[in-house]
């Protein structure tokens, strides 16, 4: 996410970084790299203008703090205009007292609207308990209504549907009634999409506005069309106007020309980014957290968020005394690879961590398949060898590698690996320090 932008503005400020005085020369210069990484990374031209001359005035008439070197108040400015570019403060939704709270998705077809809606049903289900409703009212779209049902009900949201006969309008009207009828909490409206703005997508997307009265409308726009998104977004607001932006497809935009753009072009705050491709790749937008990724600073609250909503805290000690006893489980090990990747695509995972970010770590693919291989290996051995990996030899190996379609050699791979896995783990638990040499040499 990011990683050119990233790349290139840590660039620019290394020069700076640990100068212990700066001239304006330095600042300047500073000034113009920002202003290259910005533009290629397709930041809207009069954005970059304004961010750099508003940088520059900054940095020209800061104040020494004692704590800080020029240098580093430098990049501190930095971070704190690209929070405030972005937005600033979090967005969030506002719920009625009196439910449902009704909220209309809008966005050009291909956005990613639809899947949006579920993401946001899913998150709202999980995150805030909410009983939550989706309407379908793309009727346009080729297989969009049978979509949004089996993406809606892998949301655990209520579909409320009458195919692709009935007129978009009177299906809006109808699922509002229903939703209230049904005590939701949340009714999300899913409207057609177009290929470009047009006049009858807006007077459809303002007669359903009418019907179902929303208190939040929300625009779908795809981080990966760069500053074509942002003109999306300008047009959107000025026939139709929007209360905030859902990115999607953050996770394949490497340059960050929508999202550094929307809100300084548009007024309007980025309220939620779609950053993978499972339901579960939805978070809220947080400005100054996505400031600190992209100048190497990490996400670390993002990164505890996440492990926090896969950690319950008795299954934790339990783990803990497992450990201790030196009976830590490959079914055991399985389950903590699950919440792992719940916890969302590796890759984005890792740059979430402090000083990794435009690391070459945080470039590194990691394969997601090797990791269905693992399971379908451990998940293809009887619970006897799951609990005892020690008497895996033999003919239980080969049996294993046939049932899971993998190799011997992989299989004894895995096995040898958890148990020196065990060994590390059982000697952190204690207190103990363990010989990673030895760990490393497979004693």
């Amino acid at each position: 996410m990011f990683d050119s932008l990233s790349e290139k503005l840590q660039g620019a400020l290394s020069g700076v970084r640990q100068r212990g005085a700066l001239t304006e020369e330095d600042i300047v210069k500073a000034m113009r790299e920002i202003r290259l990484a910005l533009l290629e990374a397709d930041v809207n031209f009069k954005v970059v203008k304004q961010f750099t001359a508003t940088v520059k005035e900054r940095c020209l008439g800061v104040e020494l703090q004692k704590q800080l070197n020029p240098g580093q108040q430098v990049v501190k400015i930095v971070d704190e205009e690209l929070t405030a570019l972005m937005g600033g403060a979090s967005a969030g939704l506002s719920f009625s007292p009196r439910p449902p709270t009704v909220i209309l998705m809008a966005g050009l077809q291909g956005s990613g609207k639809t899947t949006a809606t579920a993401k946001l049903a899913r998150y709202l289900k999980e995150e805030h308990g909410s009983s939550v409703a989706v309407a379908a009212c793309d009727v346009y779209r080729p297989a969009a209504v049978d979509q949004l049902i089996k993406v809606g009900a892998q949301a655990g949201a209520t579909v409320y549907e009458q195919g692709t006969d009935a007129n978009p309008v009177d299906i809006a009207r109808w699922a509002r009634e229903q939703a209230v009828r049904d005590g939701k909490d949340v009714l999300i409206v899913d409207t057609s999409g177009r290929l470009h703005v047009d006049q009858a997508l807006m007077q459809e997307l303002s007669d359903i506005k009418k019907a179902v009265k929303p208190h939040t409308v929300l625009l779908v726009v795809d981080a990966m069309t760069g500053q074509d998104a942002v003109n999306v977004a300008e047009q959107f607001n000025e026939v139709a106007a929007f209360d905030g932006v859902i990115l999607s497809k953050l996770d394949g935009d490497a340059r960050g020309g929508a999202a550094l753009s929307v809100k300084a072009v548009t007024g309007r705050p980025i309220v939620f980014a779609s950053t993978g491709e499972k339901l579960g790749d939805f978070e809220r937008f947080h400005p100054n957290r996505m400031a600190q990724r992209i100048l190497g600073m990490g996400d670390v609250l993002s990164f505890i968020e996440k492990a926090e909503g896969q950690v319950d805290e008795d299954e934790a000690r339990a783990l803990e005394e497992k450990l201790k006893r030196n009976e830590f489980t490959l079914d055991d090990f399985l389950g903590q690879l699950r919440k792992l990747r719940k916890m969302g695509p590796l890759t984005s995972l890792l740059g979430m961590l402090p000083g990794l970010a435009g690391h070459q770590l945080s470039k590194m693919k990691v394969d997601e398949k090797e990791f269905d291989r693992i399971e379908a290996i451990i998940l293809s051995m009887t619970l006897e060898e799951r609990r005892k990996p020690e008497i895996i030899k033999g003919r239980r190996r080969q049996r294993i590698a046939a049932g899971s379609g993998t190799s011997v050699q992989q299989v004894n791979q895995l096995v040898k690996q958890f148990g020196e896995m065990r060994k590390l783990m059982r000697g952190l638990s204690q207190g103990k320090m363990p010989d990673l040499g030895a760990l490393m040499r497979g004693r």
